[in-house]
């Protein structure tokens, strides 16, 4: 990955969450009002044309609070669990 990607952030500016108030993406907690916070921040992320970029550069940055590209905190560290385990699988069976 190219560090333009991680250091350019024209793409932020593309963002419909720049349209938001910003404590929308990032609900203390992670039941009751904050789930359901969490869930409407994660529709404006379904609208969003840069959901993409804006999912990697929480996993590239490994960005720990809030919605970030469509995605909680607990839903990004399972997607960090199966990569990992998927990079392990891959150089098990090349080895």
């Amino acid at each position: 990955m190219s560090s333009d990607f991680l250091t350019g952030t024209d793409w932020q500016a593309r963002g419909a969450c720049g349209r938001e108030d910003p404590e929308l993406f990032f609900p203390i907690g992670d039941v009751g009002p904050a789930l359901m916070q969490a869930e409407e921040a994660k529709a404006v992320c379904r609208l969003c044309p840069v959901v993409e970029p804006c999912l990697r550069w929480a996993m590239e940055t490994r960005e720990v609070h809030g919605i970030w590209g469509g995605t909680s905190e607990s839903e990004r560290r399972l997607l960090h669990r199966s990569a990992a385990r998927a990079a392990v699988a891959s150089a098990t069976a090349g080895a």
